[in-house]
């Protein structure tokens, strides 16, 4: 892709995002702004079974590169394990947006990979804190034999 292809997809996703809206009862959930510019994103997900990315929205507003970015991520995100989306750092982001960015522009665009990590922290901190619960709730509500060495 050349340059003004990889321009005219940055705008594209802008004035048509993919995957806007919200989830009404997302796995996932996780909003960020950026103070400097006002940019804004907030990140539903859905995640099936297989711990895979089910469904991904989001909602916000901001300049084209931070929308047009979480709109190429929402896309590329789908069907892709936590682990995998977990993996995805600025290099992955620059490389889906395609075009040079400034430093200021490259925060906008990096805003769209931290909401998304803000979630899936969020997330995989419940689901570790929900264990503990569960195995706490088992061990209390066993009842001791005279087998077990109280």
């Amino acid at each position: 892709m050349t340059l003004d292809m990889y321009q005219e997809n940055v705008l594209d996703h802008y004035a048509h995002p993919r995957n806007k809206g919200r989830l009404d009862h997302p796995d996932m959930r996780a909003q960020e702004r950026n103070p400097l510019c006002g940019d804004e994103i907030e990140v539903f997900v859905t995640v099936d079974a297989l711990h895979r990315v089910a469904d991904v929205k989001f909602d916000g507003q901001g300049c084209a590169i931070s929308q047009a970015a979480i709109s190429m991520l929402s896309e590329d995100i789908k069907g892709k394990t936590l682990d995998e989306v977990g993996a995805l750092g600025a290099e992955d982001i620059k490389e889906l947006v395609g075009v040079p960015l400034s430093p200021v522009r490259l925060k906008c665009a990096l805003l769209s990979i931290q909401t998304t990590q803000k979630a899936l922290a969020a997330f995989k901190l419940r689901q570790i804190s929900e264990g503990a619960a569960a195995t706490a709730y088992a061990a209390g509500s066993h009842v001791h034999g005279p087998q077990c060495a109280q």
